[in-house]
Order: structure tokens, then C-alpha cells, then sequence
């Protein structure tokens, strides 16, 4: 991640940063105008901002480099997760924070709680994608092996992180023992730093490019929050839908044609029945908005002649 400070801002922006505006709960990047305060260095546009959440200024600032297209994947590890007794709520939260930022998530992927499959899915997802967040699998039982599996995976030791168990102490009320289960939560692969979160739970950690946090839900939320601010984020995908009255098979050759000619737009087609009746919803994203509303006014010419 590329991080410049306050005073370098000032320097390269003629202008200071000034943390007056606020986004809901979410640590998003911020910007003042929709659009940031931006610098040119060696022909790449940066657009700089400070994140913030509801209750604290966050750590540093986020470093948005236009030119650059910043990929994820989520790596989710459980055996309940497979079985269906835990229901994934985590994947659809994260794929809305990263869209909102810029992040486009390429890939996600579920393992059981199996050590081979757990160090070969980082491995794999480190190497292919710019950042990786896992949830699942460090909390205090036997099965909970993703700290390890992390380790091994980078080729680093483990073991009690002292920060982490000072936060757990901390945190943790009087009469709750720090037993050697709960313990469990404080092993850390060495060279990770811990990721705090707002319910007070036992940390998460991050190593190189893989962000490490917990399968339950409002836990990881928190998580998340504590993350935001140090991502480099990209440009935003655009996204425009366009309505049409019939079945896909009636608009689908046309949508290929006008595909072949905005190769820089993405377009799919998603049927549904809405009062007895075949419909198509079309959407078509992109990161550039005036090509976007180019192919979205090829759309909706076609859809309006096949109505």
C-alpha cells in the first residue's frame, strides 16, 4: 500500500486536508467533492483522502491510484459453512464494502477446516490478487487452524502474541479466565500485525497481502473497519440498468453486437418474471462513465425497438 502524510499532502496538493465530513458507519476512503483531492506523480492521478469512521479518526491515508485496477478474493473456511449449517453472511458484505471503494473482487472461495486445503487456497489467492481477506477458523476450539495453516502457508513460526493477549486482558471482563483455549486466539504468525476491532473481540492479523479475520458476522464487520482505511483503492465501477419488456433470447443477439463494440463496458442480462410475464433487466458497468452512458444509450435504443 502506498502511503504519503498530512504535510507531504499539503506540499504536493498546495492545499491541507481538512477531516470534516463523515460516511455512516464504514471506514470508507473520504473525499469532499465526490472526487478527492488529487496530485499527479510520474504520470499516474492519485486521489488523496482521509478515512474516517463514526467515532474516530482513522489510521493514515488511503492512496487511490486511478491507473491501477486493485483486485481481492475472499477466502471463507469452515466445515459449517459447507454442511449449510452456517449460512455465509460474510462474503455479500465484504463484496459491497470492496465495490464501494474501487476493489474489484475477482474471486470467492470456501475450504473445510483441512490444513492442505486452507495453506494451498492462500497460497493460490496471495499470488493471484492484490489483497485477500479470509474469515473463519481463529476462534478457541481444535478446529479453529487457520492461524497455523496461515503461518505455514507464508513459511513463519506462531505463537502467543504478547500485544494480542494484552488486548485481550484488557478487554476481556474479570471474571472471564484466560484459560489456554481462549488462549488459542492470541497465536499469531510471526511478522503479522494484529487488526483491532469495535466488540471488543480477540484480534485479527494481517500478513503481506492477506487480511485475516473472524467467521462471525458482526465481529468481522468490525474487523473490516479497521481495515478500510489502509487499502489502496481504485477507481469506481459505474454501474446503469436498463429495463426491457421480454425474454433474453429476444434481445440477446443485439446485446452481443453492442458488446463487441464497448469492449470497455461489461454488460449481462438477467432474467425474471414479474407478473406472469418474462422480463429482462440489462446492466452494464464500467469504470469509465461517459462510455458507459454511450453503451447505455445503445441499449436502451435496441430494447425500445424490440418492445
Amino acid at each position: 500500500m502506498k502511503k504519503i502524510s498530512a504535510s507531504s499532502c499539503a506540499i504536493l496538493l498546495g492545499a491541507e486536508l481538512t477531516p470534516d465530513f463523515w460516511f455512516g458507519k464504514r471506514s470508507y476512503p473520504q473525499v469532499a467533492d465526490g472526487q478527492g483531492l488529487r496530485c499527479r506523480l510520474k504520470d499516474v492521478t492519485y486521489i488523496v483522502a482521509q478515512g474516517f469512521d463514526t467515532a474516530k479518526p482513522a489510521k493514515g491515508l488511503s492512496v487511490m491510484a486511478e491507473n491501477r485496477i486493485i483486485t481481492a478474493a475472499i477466502l471463507v473456511i469452515g466445515d459449517e459453512i459447507l454442511s449449510g449449517r452456517t449460512k455465509d453472511t460474510n462474503s455479500g458484505y465484504i463484496a459491497d464494502y470492496l465495490t464501494a471503494v474501487g476493489i474489484d473482487l475477482k474471486e470467492i472461495r470456501v475450504v473445510a477446516d483441512e490444513k492442505e486445503a486452507i495453506i494451498d487456497a492462500v497460497r493460490a489467492l496471495s499470488a493471484a490478487y492484490t489483497y485477500v481477506f479470509t474469515t473463519g477458523g481463529i476462534g478457541p476450539t481444535h478446529d479453529d487452524i487457520t492461524a497455523d495453516c496461515i503461518a505455514e502457508a507464508f513459511g513463519v513460526g506462531i505463537d502467543h502474541n504478547e500485544e494480542a493477549i494484552a488486548m485481550m486482558k484488557a478487554n476481556y471482563p474479570p471474571e472471564i479466565e484466560l484459560n489456554e483455549a481462549r488462549l488459542r486466539m492470541a497465536r499469531i504468525p510471526f511478522g503479522a500485525t494484529l487488526i483491532d476491532n469495535a466488540m471488543r473481540a480477540p484480534p485479527g492479523f494481517r500478513i503481506e497481502n492477506v487480511h485475516v479475520m473472524a467467521g462471525v458476522p458482526t465481529v468481522m464487520r468490525a474487523m473490516l473497519d479497521e481495515i478500510g482505511p489502509t487499502l489502496e483503492t481504485g477507481t469506481v465501477i459505474h454501474s446503469r440498468t436498463v429495463p426491457f419488456s421480454r425474454g433474453e433470447g429476444a434481445i440477446a443477439a443485439g446485446l452481443g453486437a453492442i458488446q463487441a463494440d464497448f469492449d470497455d463496458v461489461s454488460i449481462g442480462s438477467y432474467p425474471m418474471i414479474k407478473e406472469g410475464r418474462y422480463m429482462t433487466q440489462i446492466v452494464l458497468r464500467s469504470r469509465d462513465e461517459g462510455r458507459l452512458g454511450e453503451a447505455e444509450a445503445a441499449v436502451s435504443k435496441l430494447a425500445a425497438s424490440l418492445n
